[in-house]
C-alpha cells in the first residue's frame, strides 16, 4: 500500500525511549546512541515481538493455577479456610456485597484475561498482516497499558488484610499458593505491554 505522508522512519528518525529526544538515525542496523542520555536508539524495540509472545505465554500457562488454587488461607480459632478468587467473589456475592464482589471480579479475573486475549490478537494481526481496525486495536493497546497497574487488586488485599486481621492464635489471614502465580501473571502483562513496541500495527499498512 503507498502512503502520501512522510513518516519519521522513512525519514531516518527515532525516538530514545529513555529520554525521549528525537534522534536521526543513519543506518538502522549500526549502533546509534542518543545525544542527550546516550542510551539506544532503534527504530523499533529490537525484538519486540518474540518477547511479547514469550510474555503473553508466559501469563496465559500461570493464570490456571493463579485462578484454580488457593490464594488466600483464614486461619480462626484453629479453624483453617482457604479460598480461590472465584470463592471470595461468590462470597461477597452471596452476603450481598455486590459492588465488591463486581471489583474484585473485574480486576482479578476479567481484566488479566482481558489483556491476555488482547495482545494476543495484537500479535496475530501483526503476524498474518491484517490490515482492519488498526485505530481500534491501537486503541486496545493503550487500554491495556492504562489498566495493567490496576490488575494487583487482589494482592494488595491480601497484603492489607494480612496486617490488619493478625491476632495470633485467634485470628489471622495469610496468602497462599495461587498468590506468587497470580503476581506472575500482572507482571508478566505488564512487562509485555511496556515491551511491545505500537509503531509495529502501522508498518506494513505503510509499507
Amino acid at each position: 500500500m503507498e502512503t502520501n505522508f512522510q513518516t519519521a522512519q522513512n525519514a531516518g528518525l527515532a525516538i530514545c525511549h529513555d529520554c525521549h529526544k528525537l534522534v536521526s538515525v543513519i543506518d538502522e542496523h549500526a549502533l546509534n546512541s542518543c545525544p542527550r542520555c546516550g542510551a539506544g536508539v532503534h527504530l523499533r524495540k529490537p525484538d519486540s515481538i518474540n518477547r511479547v509472545w514469550a510474555l503473553v505465554l508466559a501469563a496465559f500457562i500461570l493464570s490456571f493455577p493463579a485462578n484454580f488454587l488457593p490464594i488466600m488461607k483464614v486461619d480462626f480459632l484453629g479453624t483453617t479456610e482457604a479460598s480461590t478468587i472465584m470463592d471470595g467473589i461468590i462470597y461477597f456475592f452471596q452476603e450481598g456485597s455486590y459492588g465488591i464482589g463486581l471489583v474484585i471480579l473485574t480486576a482479578s479475573i476479567l481484566v488479566p484475561w482481558f489483556k491476555i486475549i488482547g495482545l494476543i490478537l495484537i500479535l496475530l494481526s501483526i503476524r498474518f498482516r491484517w490490515q482492519s481496525w488498526l485505530r481500534h486495536k491501537a486503541l486496545l493497546f493503550r487500554i491495556i497499558e492504562f489498566i495493567g497497574r490496576w490488575s494487583m487488586l487482589d494482592i494488595f488485599v491480601i497484603a492489607l488484610l494480612q496486617v490488619l486481621v493478625n491476632f495470633g492464635s485467634l485470628s489471622s489471614i495469610s496468602a497462599t499458593t495461587a498468590a506468587p502465580y497470580f503476581a506472575g501473571v500482572v507482571l508478566c502483562t505488564m512487562f509485555a505491554a511496556i515491551t511491545f513496541d505500537p509503531r509495529l500495527l502501522w508498518d506494513q499498512p505503510l509499507t
